[in-house]
């Protein structure tokens, strides 16, 4: 039997997803919380080079991040091929909600997805969900995931990597060589964080650069970071990392445009420094990153000391995979009607990788049941 050690961080959702699917095969397993033990937060860097969570020891091989199809590779049981009535790619609030109502209709249905959650588990604070005055985008998909759980849905941790119209049937395959067919697809798949676009942006990630700073906020406990972009979830990020960090840089290409409530709490923070149409031009440090160069509008640069980068400039729509099979926007987006209908017969979708102009949690889940109830009465019309 192996030895696994998962290091890992409170609130981190990708760290939930490493030991959740440990649990499921199966697999025990020891985790550290780095984010409580400074000590074994150093070991863990020393072991992987990584400040960034999870990081998998299996005996001596070193995982970093939840990387699903390494995982499926030394623990995954073989799943068999089988035909769907619904195949959903995607388990954030449209993928989730949208498997609820398959299975209230009692569709055959499996979810596809490397996360559970999408981009909402990355929040550290959502008010504006009914229901709750206030809740963290962990704990909430933790609910929609455990409603989910209760039914007869099969619920995937995999990656699709293509997907193609076969007669009347959908083929959908996957990193770990799972071939499926259905009658009618959802796609819920979302977006994927927009890269800064600087030289050695892919070396400094988990070195100092961070997409997720719920996941790896509390290794930075002390230290002097940087926040870059001005919309909501940026200033949300600056004002939690305010707490944790000695002093954090709000880096804002152009102008702030976040909500009033997102400002009001900004400005009582004495601890950020906010620095308008700024862009950063280049990374600096040895292992790990210690420093940026910030570029102004007039051409004025200057250097900044920190030794941690999170990135909330936006996100771009995950549709690479379907490579024509349905219509997309100039965004990338995948365009949809009032119904949640496709360009493709048999295709719906719904949540943020749709053109729906409002990208909100509430928006998402109320499309995923449009996009079942919709895929439903096409299938009894077959």
């Amino acid at each position: 039997m192996s030895k696994v050690t998962v290091y890992s961080t409170k609130n981190c959702p990708y760290c939930r997803m490493a030991k959740a699917f440990l649990e499921k095969q199966g697999v025990v397993y020891e985790n550290i919380d780095v984010g409580e033990d400074a000590g074994a937060a150093q070991k863990m860097i020393a072991l992987s080079g990584q400040r960034g969570v999870p990081v998998i020891i299996v005996d001596n091989e070193v995982i970093v991040g939840f990387d699903s199809r390494r995982l499926n590779e030394l623990f995954g049981s073989a799943a068999s091929d089988e035909k769907y009535d619904v195949i959903i790619v995607g388990a954030g609030p449209a993928g989730l909600t949208a498997g609820v109502y398959c299975a209230r209709k009692l569709l055959k249905t499996i979810i596809i997805s490397e996360n559970i959650g999408g981009q909402a588990t990355e929040s550290w604070a959502i008010e504006n969900y009914m229901g709750y005055r206030m809740v963290t985008g962990e704990d909430l998909m933790k609910k929609f995931e455990e409603q989910v759980r209760t039914l007869d849905i099969r619920l995937e941790l995999d990656q699709v990597t293509g997907i193609a119209k076969d007669d009347d049937l959908f083929v959908v395959k996957t990193v770990s060589d799972l071939t499926l067919t259905s009658k009618s697809l959802i796609l819920t798949q979302g977006k994927q964080p927009r890269k800064l676009g600087v030289p050695k942006e892919e070396e400094y990630l988990g070195r100092g650069l961070s997409i997720c700073s719920t996941c790896d906020g509390p290794l930075y406990k002390g230290k002097r970071i940087a926040v870059v972009g001005g919309g909501n979830s940026a200033l949300q990020t600056a004002v939690e990392m305010s707490s944790i960090a000695e002093s954090v840089s709000l880096i804002v290409r152009s102008m702030i445009r976040a909500d009033p409530g997102y400002l009001k709490n900004l400005e009582v923070k004495k601890n950020i420094t906010v620095h308008l149409h700024s862009r950063i031009t280049a990374l600096h440090g040895d292992k790990f990153l210690s420093g940026i160069t910030l570029k102004s509008e007039d051409g004025t640069e200057q250097m900044l000391d920190v030794e941690g980068v999170f990135i909330e400039i936006g996100w771009l729509p995950n549709t690479a995979m379907l490579d024509g099979l349905v219509e997309l926007n100039d965004k990338k987006e995948i365009i949809v009607d009032l119904n949640c209908h496709t360009s493709t017969k048999g295709i719906f979708a719904a949540g943020d990788v749709t053109s729906v102009k409002s990208k909100q949690i509430i928006i998402a889940s109320g499309d995923g049941s449009k996009a079942a109830l919709e895929a439903y009465e096409y299938l009894t019309q077959q």
